[in-house]
Protein backbone atom coordinates (compact mmCIF):
# COMPACT_ATOMS: atom_id res chain seq x y z
CA UNK A 1 0.00 0.00 0.00
CA UNK A 2 1.01 3.70 -0.19
CA UNK A 3 3.62 2.87 -3.00
CA UNK A 4 3.24 6.01 -4.87
CA UNK A 5 3.45 7.82 -1.85
CA UNK A 6 6.03 6.02 -0.36
CA UNK A 7 7.95 6.64 -4.17
CA UNK A 8 7.59 10.29 -4.21
CA UNK A 9 8.90 10.19 -0.40
CA UNK A 10 11.94 8.86 -1.40
CA UNK A 11 12.13 9.87 -4.30
CA UNK A 12 12.29 13.32 -2.41
CA UNK A 13 14.55 12.19 -0.17
CA UNK A 14 16.90 11.56 -3.27
CA UNK A 15 17.30 14.67 -4.80
CA UNK A 16 17.46 16.56 -1.39
CA UNK A 17 20.53 15.02 -0.87
CA UNK A 18 21.60 16.22 -4.26
CA UNK A 19 20.64 19.72 -3.97
CA UNK A 20 22.34 19.85 -0.30
CA UNK A 21 25.58 19.00 -1.56
CA UNK A 22 25.69 20.64 -4.43
CA UNK A 23 27.09 24.05 -2.78
CA UNK A 24 29.64 22.32 -0.94
CA UNK A 25 30.54 20.30 -3.75
CA UNK A 26 31.25 23.61 -5.88
CA UNK A 27 33.62 24.42 -3.09
CA UNK A 28 36.74 24.11 -5.37
CA UNK A 29 34.63 26.89 -7.75
CA UNK A 30 34.02 28.95 -5.34
CA UNK A 31 37.54 29.36 -3.57
CA UNK A 32 39.18 29.16 -7.32
CA UNK A 33 40.64 32.90 -9.16
CA UNK A 34 39.56 31.26 -12.40
CA UNK A 35 35.69 30.67 -11.01
CA UNK A 36 34.05 32.81 -8.08
CA UNK A 37 37.35 33.22 -6.08
CA UNK A 38 35.95 33.97 -2.87
CA UNK A 39 37.86 33.88 0.68
CA UNK A 40 37.58 31.03 2.61
CA UNK A 41 35.80 32.86 5.00
CA UNK A 42 33.32 34.43 2.17
CA UNK A 43 32.50 30.62 1.13
CA UNK A 44 31.93 29.96 4.97
CA UNK A 45 29.94 32.76 5.05
CA UNK A 46 27.63 31.45 1.94
CA UNK A 47 25.45 28.90 4.50
CA UNK A 48 25.02 31.39 7.61
CA UNK A 49 21.57 32.43 5.75
CA UNK A 50 21.00 28.76 4.62
CA UNK A 51 21.40 27.68 8.29
CA UNK A 52 19.65 30.14 9.98
CA UNK A 53 16.57 29.70 7.51
CA UNK A 54 16.73 25.62 7.86
CA UNK A 55 16.67 25.98 11.42
CA UNK A 56 13.69 28.14 11.61
CA UNK A 57 11.70 25.94 9.28
CA UNK A 58 12.29 23.01 10.17
CA UNK A 59 11.61 23.57 14.09
CA UNK A 60 8.28 25.48 12.27
CA UNK A 61 7.91 22.56 9.77
CA UNK A 62 5.66 20.74 12.84
CA UNK A 63 3.15 23.63 13.11
CA UNK A 64 3.19 24.40 9.33
CA UNK A 65 2.19 20.86 8.80
CA UNK A 66 -0.85 21.69 10.85
CA UNK A 67 -1.88 24.70 9.55
CA UNK A 68 -1.44 23.48 5.79
CA UNK A 69 -1.21 19.86 6.17
CA UNK A 70 2.10 17.70 5.81
CA UNK A 71 1.82 17.80 1.77
CA UNK A 72 1.42 21.79 1.60
CA UNK A 73 4.47 22.16 3.54
CA UNK A 74 6.40 19.38 1.53
CA UNK A 75 5.62 21.20 -2.00
CA UNK A 76 6.17 24.38 -0.51
CA UNK A 77 9.66 22.93 0.21
CA UNK A 78 10.04 21.35 -2.70
CA UNK A 79 9.59 24.26 -4.29
CA UNK A 80 12.32 26.29 -2.45
CA UNK A 81 14.58 23.68 -3.10
CA UNK A 82 13.82 24.44 -7.25
CA UNK A 83 14.00 28.74 -6.50
CA UNK A 84 17.73 27.65 -4.63
CA UNK A 85 18.76 25.92 -7.85
CA UNK A 86 17.67 28.30 -10.26
CA UNK A 87 19.47 30.79 -8.78
CA UNK A 88 23.01 29.07 -8.48
CA UNK A 89 22.45 27.96 -12.26
CA UNK A 90 21.71 31.91 -13.08
CA UNK A 91 25.08 32.89 -11.19
CA UNK A 92 26.99 31.34 -13.95
CA UNK A 93 25.74 34.33 -15.99
CA UNK A 94 27.55 37.06 -13.92
CA UNK A 95 30.58 35.01 -11.90
CA UNK A 96 32.88 37.37 -12.48
CA UNK A 97 30.77 40.47 -10.99
CA UNK A 98 31.35 40.03 -7.09
CA UNK A 99 29.04 43.01 -5.97
CA UNK A 100 25.98 40.66 -7.82
CA UNK A 101 26.72 37.44 -7.81
CA UNK A 102 27.60 37.02 -3.76
CA UNK A 103 24.48 38.39 -2.74
CA UNK A 104 22.33 35.89 -5.61
CA UNK A 105 24.65 33.16 -3.68
CA UNK A 106 23.40 34.39 -0.75
CA UNK A 107 19.79 34.13 -1.65
CA UNK A 108 20.09 30.96 -3.33
CA UNK A 109 21.51 29.15 -0.23
CA UNK A 110 18.54 31.04 1.54
CA UNK A 111 16.31 28.91 -0.42
CA UNK A 112 18.01 25.82 0.15
CA UNK A 113 17.62 26.53 4.02
CA UNK A 114 13.90 26.90 3.62
CA UNK A 115 13.28 24.28 1.53
CA UNK A 116 15.95 21.73 3.30
CA UNK A 117 14.12 22.81 6.91
CA UNK A 118 10.57 21.99 5.63
CA UNK A 119 11.16 18.89 3.38
CA UNK A 120 13.26 16.34 5.65
CA UNK A 121 11.24 16.58 8.53
CA UNK A 122 8.22 16.53 6.77
CA UNK A 123 9.24 13.56 4.80
CA UNK A 124 10.68 11.98 7.39
CA UNK A 125 7.56 12.40 9.61
CA UNK A 126 5.15 10.85 6.53
CA UNK A 127 7.67 7.92 6.13
CA UNK A 128 7.00 7.29 9.97
CA UNK A 129 3.38 7.64 9.44
CA UNK A 130 3.09 5.47 6.41
CA UNK A 131 5.02 2.52 7.91
CA UNK A 132 4.58 2.63 11.70
CA UNK A 133 5.39 -1.06 12.31
CA UNK A 134 8.98 -0.56 10.66
CA UNK A 135 10.30 3.18 11.36
CA UNK A 136 13.71 2.47 11.98
CA UNK A 137 14.02 0.83 8.72
CA UNK A 138 11.93 3.08 7.04
CA UNK A 139 13.73 6.25 7.90
CA UNK A 140 17.16 4.96 7.75
CA UNK A 141 16.11 3.79 3.87
CA UNK A 142 14.92 7.32 3.58
CA UNK A 143 18.12 8.68 4.69
CA UNK A 144 20.02 6.18 2.89
CA UNK A 145 18.61 7.59 -0.29
CA UNK A 146 19.17 11.23 0.60
CA UNK A 147 22.66 10.25 1.35
CA UNK A 148 23.11 8.52 -2.00
CA UNK A 149 21.98 11.90 -3.33
CA UNK A 150 24.71 13.17 -1.21
CA UNK A 151 27.21 11.19 -2.84
CA UNK A 152 25.69 12.01 -6.83
CA UNK A 153 26.33 15.37 -6.10
CA UNK A 154 30.15 15.70 -6.13
CA UNK A 155 30.13 12.98 -8.94
CA UNK A 156 27.59 15.03 -10.93
CA UNK A 157 29.17 18.08 -10.99
CA UNK A 158 32.91 17.01 -11.67
CA UNK A 159 31.62 16.20 -14.55
CA UNK A 160 29.51 19.55 -15.71
CA UNK A 161 32.70 21.33 -14.72
CA UNK A 162 35.08 18.65 -16.64
CA UNK A 163 32.28 19.48 -20.21
CA UNK A 164 32.86 23.36 -18.76
CA UNK A 165 29.23 23.37 -17.69
CA UNK A 166 29.17 22.94 -14.17
CA UNK A 167 25.65 25.42 -14.16
CA UNK A 168 24.27 22.25 -15.78
CA UNK A 169 23.49 20.49 -13.00
CA UNK A 170 21.32 23.12 -10.85
CA UNK A 171 19.78 23.46 -13.67
CA UNK A 172 18.85 19.94 -14.26
CA UNK A 173 17.80 19.54 -10.67
CA UNK A 174 15.51 22.34 -11.46
CA UNK A 175 13.88 20.77 -14.19
CA UNK A 176 13.68 16.91 -11.59
CA UNK A 177 12.31 19.06 -8.80
CA UNK A 178 9.50 20.42 -11.19
CA UNK A 179 8.37 16.86 -11.96
CA UNK A 180 8.42 15.73 -8.64
CA UNK A 181 6.25 18.38 -7.86
CA UNK A 182 3.97 17.40 -10.62
CA UNK A 183 3.41 13.73 -9.52
CA UNK A 184 3.03 14.68 -6.32
CA UNK A 185 0.10 17.18 -6.56
CA UNK A 186 -2.31 14.66 -6.42
CA UNK A 187 -0.99 11.70 -4.04
CA UNK A 188 -2.76 11.50 -0.47
CA UNK A 189 0.13 12.01 1.81
CA UNK A 190 -0.54 11.51 5.45
CA UNK A 191 -0.69 14.89 7.76
CA UNK A 192 -4.38 16.39 7.06
CA UNK A 193 -4.19 20.25 8.51
CA UNK A 194 -5.40 20.92 11.94
CA UNK A 195 -6.76 24.43 13.31
CA UNK A 196 -2.70 24.18 14.19
CA UNK A 197 -3.08 23.80 18.21
CA UNK A 198 -2.27 20.94 20.28
CA UNK A 199 -2.84 20.73 23.81
CA UNK A 200 -0.09 22.11 25.85
CA UNK A 201 2.28 20.28 27.62
CA UNK A 202 5.70 20.58 28.97
CA UNK A 203 8.73 19.10 26.67
CA UNK A 204 10.02 15.89 28.24
CA UNK A 205 13.40 16.56 29.82
CA UNK A 206 14.90 14.03 27.69
CA UNK A 207 14.33 15.86 24.48
CA UNK A 208 17.72 18.29 25.41
CA UNK A 209 19.58 15.19 25.21
CA UNK A 210 18.71 14.55 21.74
CA UNK A 211 18.92 18.34 21.01
CA UNK A 212 22.38 18.09 22.29
CA UNK A 213 23.23 15.00 20.09
CA UNK A 214 21.51 16.49 16.94
CA UNK A 215 24.10 19.78 17.67
CA UNK A 216 27.16 17.88 18.03
CA UNK A 217 26.22 15.53 15.30
CA UNK A 218 25.32 18.55 12.30
CA UNK A 219 29.05 19.93 13.60
CA UNK A 220 30.94 16.32 13.11
CA UNK A 221 29.27 15.98 9.65
CA UNK A 222 29.40 19.30 8.47
CA UNK A 223 33.07 19.79 9.20
CA UNK A 224 33.27 16.57 6.99
CA UNK A 225 31.39 17.03 4.22
CA UNK A 226 31.59 21.14 3.48
CA UNK A 227 35.60 20.97 4.21
CA UNK A 228 36.45 17.64 2.72
CA UNK A 229 37.31 18.90 -0.12
CA UNK A 230 38.86 22.23 1.22
CA UNK A 231 41.74 20.09 3.41
CA UNK A 232 42.52 17.95 0.21
CA UNK A 233 43.57 21.44 -1.37
CA UNK A 234 44.42 22.95 1.62
CA UNK A 235 46.77 20.17 3.80
CA UNK A 236 47.23 17.23 0.87
CA UNK A 237 48.00 19.97 -2.20
CA UNK A 238 46.00 16.82 -3.92
CA UNK A 239 44.86 17.94 -7.62
CA UNK A 240 40.84 18.96 -8.48
CA UNK A 241 39.54 15.93 -9.13
CA UNK A 242 40.88 14.43 -5.86
CA UNK A 243 39.47 17.03 -3.92
CA UNK A 244 36.06 15.96 -5.13
CA UNK A 245 36.86 12.80 -4.33
CA UNK A 246 37.02 13.40 -1.24
CA UNK A 247 33.62 14.85 -0.75
CA UNK A 248 31.87 11.36 -2.22
CA UNK A 249 34.17 9.26 -0.91
CA UNK A 250 32.55 10.76 2.11
CA UNK A 251 28.91 10.72 1.24
CA UNK A 252 29.46 7.38 -0.29
CA UNK A 253 30.53 5.77 3.30
CA UNK A 254 27.88 7.54 5.08
CA UNK A 255 25.34 5.71 2.65
CA UNK A 256 27.11 2.65 2.39
CA UNK A 257 26.76 2.52 6.61
CA UNK A 258 23.07 3.66 6.44
CA UNK A 259 22.09 0.64 4.15
CA UNK A 260 24.22 -1.81 5.74
CA UNK A 261 22.77 -0.75 9.37
CA UNK A 262 19.48 -1.12 7.94
CA UNK A 263 20.21 -4.39 6.21
CA UNK A 264 21.56 -5.80 9.66
CA UNK A 265 19.47 -4.58 11.78
CA UNK A 266 18.20 -8.00 13.29
CA UNK A 267 21.67 -9.30 14.33
CA UNK A 268 23.45 -5.84 15.20
CA UNK A 269 20.73 -3.72 17.18
CA UNK A 270 20.65 -0.17 16.96
CA UNK A 271 21.24 0.76 20.23
CA UNK A 272 24.74 -0.87 19.29
CA UNK A 273 25.84 1.00 16.19
CA UNK A 274 24.89 4.03 17.44
CA UNK A 275 26.86 3.81 20.51
CA UNK A 276 29.83 2.70 18.54
CA UNK A 277 29.65 5.06 15.67
CA UNK A 278 30.94 8.45 17.46
CA UNK A 279 34.36 6.75 18.38
CA UNK A 280 34.86 5.82 14.54
CA UNK A 281 34.49 9.38 13.98
CA UNK A 282 36.68 10.72 17.06
CA UNK A 283 39.55 8.23 15.22
CA UNK A 284 39.06 9.57 11.96
CA UNK A 285 39.22 13.44 13.39
CA UNK A 286 42.45 12.60 15.31
CA UNK A 287 43.90 10.72 12.18
CA UNK A 288 43.41 13.58 9.77
CA UNK A 289 44.80 15.97 12.79
CA UNK A 290 47.96 13.83 12.40
CA UNK A 291 48.36 12.65 8.81
CA UNK A 292 51.76 13.78 7.19
CA UNK A 293 51.14 16.38 4.15
CA UNK A 294 52.15 14.57 1.62
CA UNK A 295 49.34 11.44 2.23
CA UNK A 296 46.34 12.19 -0.11
CA UNK A 297 45.65 8.83 -0.71
CA UNK A 298 45.82 7.82 3.07
CA UNK A 299 43.74 10.87 3.95
CA UNK A 300 40.53 9.59 1.55
CA UNK A 301 40.51 6.50 3.03
CA UNK A 302 40.38 8.16 6.57
CA UNK A 303 37.71 10.45 5.27
CA UNK A 304 36.11 7.50 4.46
CA UNK A 305 36.19 6.07 7.81
CA UNK A 306 34.89 9.34 9.31
CA UNK A 307 31.72 9.24 6.58
CA UNK A 308 30.84 5.85 8.13
CA UNK A 309 30.95 6.81 11.49
CA UNK A 310 28.16 9.82 10.44
CA UNK A 311 26.41 6.89 8.62
CA UNK A 312 23.82 5.80 10.83
CA UNK A 313 23.26 8.54 13.38
CA UNK A 314 20.85 11.22 12.12
CA UNK A 315 18.21 8.62 11.07
CA UNK A 316 18.59 6.57 14.57
CA UNK A 317 18.61 9.67 16.48
CA UNK A 318 15.30 10.18 14.79
CA UNK A 319 13.57 7.01 14.83
CA UNK A 320 15.16 6.41 18.79
CA UNK A 321 13.74 10.13 19.31
CA UNK A 322 10.56 9.31 18.27
CA UNK A 323 9.84 6.02 20.32
CA UNK A 324 11.37 7.58 23.60
CA UNK A 325 9.27 10.90 23.19
CA UNK A 326 6.01 9.71 22.34
CA UNK A 327 4.31 12.77 23.83
CA UNK A 328 6.07 14.75 21.45
CA UNK A 329 6.98 11.91 18.44
CA UNK A 330 5.11 14.38 15.97
CA UNK A 331 7.36 16.91 16.37
CA UNK A 332 10.87 14.75 17.06
CA UNK A 333 11.46 14.94 13.57
CA UNK A 334 11.48 19.33 13.15
CA UNK A 335 13.63 19.33 16.54
CA UNK A 336 15.93 17.31 15.21
CA UNK A 337 16.57 18.29 12.35
CA UNK A 338 16.67 22.45 13.35
CA UNK A 339 19.30 21.58 15.88
CA UNK A 340 21.30 19.40 13.21
CA UNK A 341 21.08 22.85 10.95
CA UNK A 342 22.03 23.92 13.64
CA UNK A 343 25.59 22.27 13.99
CA UNK A 344 25.85 22.84 10.03
CA UNK A 345 26.22 26.75 10.91
CA UNK A 346 28.74 26.75 13.33
CA UNK A 347 30.84 24.05 11.19
CA UNK A 348 29.88 25.66 8.12
CA UNK A 349 31.29 28.88 8.93
CA UNK A 350 33.82 28.71 11.76
CA UNK A 351 36.57 26.92 10.32
CA UNK A 352 36.83 29.50 7.35
CA UNK A 353 36.96 31.90 10.01
CA UNK A 354 39.39 30.14 11.82
CA UNK A 355 41.54 29.74 8.72
CA UNK A 356 41.86 33.19 8.03
CA UNK A 357 42.54 34.83 10.85
CA UNK A 358 44.97 32.71 12.50
CA UNK A 359 47.81 30.14 11.54
CA UNK A 360 46.10 27.20 12.04
CA UNK A 361 45.05 24.66 9.34
CA UNK A 362 42.24 22.47 9.07
CA UNK A 363 44.07 19.86 10.35
CA UNK A 364 44.50 21.83 13.65
CA UNK A 365 40.85 21.84 13.14
CA UNK A 366 39.75 18.45 12.89
CA UNK A 367 42.11 17.53 15.82
CA UNK A 368 40.32 19.67 18.19
CA UNK A 369 37.09 18.27 16.72
CA UNK A 370 37.43 15.01 17.84
CA UNK A 371 36.02 16.65 21.20
CA UNK A 372 32.60 16.68 19.11
CA UNK A 373 32.80 13.01 18.49
CA UNK A 374 33.49 12.21 22.19
CA UNK A 375 30.56 14.21 23.50
CA UNK A 376 28.64 12.20 21.22
CA UNK A 377 29.93 9.39 22.27
CA UNK A 378 28.51 10.17 26.00
CA UNK A 379 25.24 11.23 24.98
CA UNK A 380 24.69 8.32 22.74
CA UNK A 381 24.93 6.54 26.00
CA UNK A 382 22.54 8.45 28.07
CA UNK A 383 19.91 8.07 24.87
CA UNK A 384 20.85 4.24 24.73
CA UNK A 385 19.81 3.92 28.49
CA UNK A 386 16.46 5.25 27.81
CA UNK A 387 15.95 2.97 24.83
CA UNK A 388 16.79 -0.09 27.25
CA UNK A 389 14.47 1.41 29.33
CA UNK A 390 11.61 1.12 26.56
CA UNK A 391 12.42 -2.22 25.48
Amino acid sequence: MHKKEMSSIYLAGLIQGIVLVAFPAASTLFTNPHYFNFSSTQYGALFISQSILAIASSALSSKISRRLGAKSTYLFGLFANSLSMALFAFSALIIHEELLVYPLLILATTFLGIGFGLTVPTINTMAANLRPKQVDTVILILNALLGIGTVLAPVLISIFIAYGAWWGLPLILVVALALLIAFSTSLTLPGEKTDGTLPSAPLPKKVFIFIAFALFYGYVETLNGNWASIYMRQVQDAPLQMQSLALTIFWATVTVGRIFFACVERYLPSRRVFQGLPIIVMIAFLLLGILPHDNPYLSLCVIGIAGLGCSALLPLTISLGTSQLPSISQSVAGIVVAFYLMGYGIAAFTPGFVLDHSSYQLSNVYSFSSIAAIVLAFLAFYINRGSKANS
